[in-house]
């Protein structure tokens, strides 16, 4: 998950249209540190991995209940307003979000599961315990998709491809078009898309994390979803491993090893 670790606090300075829209600019800054994007990521991967094998409505509790715990522990990482009544909730019940919060959670399923089909069911439960309208799990589920594919050795002609005939996401836009008039929108529909174009017109991973946090916007979103889809393609530079460690929180390393044992990574 570094690749979305990473995304998250490289992008985090320039989130709000806060940035130049170009790839020249420091890389870490002295704000690049993660934000409620690998908060409730760490979240989600504990959850799946505690659940994993067991019911679909074991695995939405462990969601809730791990995604709460995540976000008490972390009351200010930075979440939207409806999705903070959620986390204080007694009962906390979904809301109907097309928000591009379930897209940025979602890169641990697209690492957990060994076929498509799976990943998509376990992709859309992690999002419906909050964002079930059709969109926020549409925004999950590709996104979850595309790690998978990228990972299991696609090219980014049959990546795009998949993602545009299943999802019905326009991928036609090149970065140079969409950056002009891109500005700050959190909804999965003008996240997910470029997002995922960011990835497909990078030349290595760190130039992906350029190019998404070019185009501006939400910003550490987009880049946490665009680097969690490049790390799954190019791999993380060990350099950039290091930094991003050394930006974590020890609870968020213990998950992360965890997965990275889980999956045969280490």
């Amino acid at each position: 998950m570094y690749g979305a670790f990473l995304g998250d606090m490289i992008g985090a300075p320039y989130e709000f249209d806060r940035g130049n829209k170009s790839k020249d600019f420091p890389l870490f800054k002295r704000s690049s540190q993660f934000t409620d994007d690998s908060v409730m990521t760490a979240a989600v991967a504990e959850a799946l991995m505690n659940s994993f094998g067991k019911s679909d409505d074991e695995i939405r509790a462990e969601l809730i209940s791990s995604m709460q715990k995540w976000g008490r522990r972390y009351p200010n990482a930075g979440y939207g307003v409806m999705f903070k009544g959620w986390l204080a909730a007694a009962d906390p019940k979904p809301y109907n979000s097309f928000g591009n919060g379930s897209a940025m959670r979602a890169s641990s399923v697209g690492w957990l599961y060994n076929d498509i089909g799976s990943v998509r069911k376990a992709a859309a439960l992690t999002s419906a315990v909050t964002h079930n309208h059709p969109e926020g799990i549409k925004g999950a589920e590709a996104t979850a998709s595309a790690i998978f594919l990228a990972r299991t050795g696609k090219s980014k002609v049959q990546i795009k491809s998949y993602i545009m005939t299943e999802f019905g996401y326009d991928l036609s836009r090149t970065c140079d078009e969409i950056r002009p008039t891109y500005h700050h929108v959190e909804s999965c529909q003008q996240t997910v898309p470029e997002a995922i174009t960011a990835f497909l017109e990078g030349s290595d991973f760190e130039d992906v994390i350029r190019t998404a946090v070019s185009l501006g916007g939400d910003c550490d979103t987009l880049t946490c979803i665009a680097g969690s889809i490049a790390e799954a393609f190019y791999g993380v530079p060990d350099e950039l491993v290091k930094e991003c460690r050394a930006r974590l929180s020890e609870d968020i390393i213990e998950v992360t090893d965890r997965l990275r044992k889980m999956t045969g990574l280490n």
